[in-house]
């Protein structure tokens, strides 16, 4: 039987422990009809794994291409995107200037696109040192360098954490490393210097930075917020963290937690109106106020545990991948919308599962 192999499949497990601890999230729920939407929701952390760990794995070369459709796929929305700001600059400017950013023209929300162009921007870098042709491997770098820009451009504040993270990791790791100490080096010239050129030669990130200043000013100084996305992700932090501290353990269950935050907002509102009421934006506390102390161990276990395996552990794609998300997961819950959940799930599958199983086979 096939089962069997997925069992043995330990990237798989994390994401079938954090599944089961939503089914016994059951037992304390009082949203029962939100409670088996969830369990709806997130049956691919069961599916998704399972297909890659039972499927016929695919070749190098399919892999390849999928990832090149993947990162020139994302590159090429960005350039559309980033043309559609450009061609009518007074209204895409107002976005901006009100910290609402500009979606994809596919419609995807700018928190979501942002981590998948900083995905892009490492993932085409990897794939150009494998390319086949040299034409194809210009053609991945220079997916990395537009995507890079269209970040600053359209000033994605979570892609952009999300960039700079990657590279810093991978200038420290080229920078302890013999033969690649130089391309570290320049890797972290560029850290320091990008921002700087960034903030003085593209108007929408200096006015982005000045204006999330300004944001982060208001809630520390206890005005008005109602209409200031950083300041209200600020309150949103302090809410759940009250609730997680009156719910150490299992938590207040993952379907109750947005009745949760409503009930105390009503106790210590910030000033905000109830519109403007925001859940967690922070995937690391979410587990913790809708799961406890458990379900965040789980989380941490599902983006740290795999790095325990060699093969794992030495794959551009899976530690770049993990270092996007567990980045990006500081200011927003991803696995909360459908868009992010899928990508995630979807990249944990064929990176890690996939790889894993692969590997298996090859041991055998």
């Amino acid at each position: 039987m096939a089962i069997p192999v997925w069992l043995r499949n330990r990237s798989a497990w994390w994401l079938a422990l954090l599944y089961a601890l939503l089914l016994l999230s059951g037992f304390y729920t009082s949203a029962w009809t939100i409670w088996r939407h969830e369990l709806y929701r997130k049956l691919p952390f069961l599916a998704v794994p399972l297909a890659f760990a039972l499927a016929t794995p695919l070749s190098s070369r399919q892999r390849y291409w999928i990832g090149v459709f993947f990162t020139l796929g994302v590159t090429a929305v960005g350039i559309a995107t980033a043309g559609r700001y450009w061609l009518s600059p007074g209204a895409s400017s107002e976005e901006l200037r009100e910290a609402t950013n500009l979606q994809s023209v596919t419609g995807i929300f700018h928190i979501h696109f942002g981590v998948m162009l900083a995905m892009a921007c490492a993932f085409s870098a990897v794939l150009a040192q494998r390319a086949y042709t040299p034409s194809g491997r210009w053609l991945l770098w220079g997916g990395t360098i537009v995507s890079a820009f269209i970040l600053h451009a359209l000033v994605y504040r979570t892609g952009l954490l999300a960039f700079y993270a990657i590279l810093s990791f991978n200038a420290l790791r080229l920078l302890a490393t013999r033969r690649w100490w130089k391309i570290g080096l320049l890797l972290l010239v560029v850290l320091a210097t990008a921002p700087v050129v960034a903030y003085h030669s593209i108007p929408s990130v200096s006015r982005q930075v000045t204006e999330s200043r300004y944001d982060i000013a208001m809630f520390y100084e206890q005005r008005d917020i109602n209409d200031y996305s950083l300041a209200k992700r600020l309150a949103a932090w302090q809410t759940a963290s009250v609730i997680a501290r009156n719910n150490p353990w299992l938590g207040v269950g993952a379907a109750d937690a947005t009745d949760e935050m409503m009930a105390q907002y009503s106790w210590h509102s910030f000033g905000l109106t109830p519109l403007n009421r925001v859940m967690v934006h922070n995937q690391y506390l979410h587990f913790l106020l809708a799961s406890g102390l458990v379900g965040l161990g789980l989380w941490l276990l599902v983006l740290l545990a795999p790095l325990a395996q060699p093969a794992l552990r030495h794959n551009p794609y899976v530690y770049n991948f993990l270092l996007i998300q567990g980045v990006a997961m500081l200011v927003d819950s991803l696995l909360e919308v459908q868009t992010s959940f899928n990508l995630f799930v979807f990249c944990y599958g064929f990176l890690l599962v996939a790889t894993e199983r692969q590997r298996a086979d090859l041991t055998k």
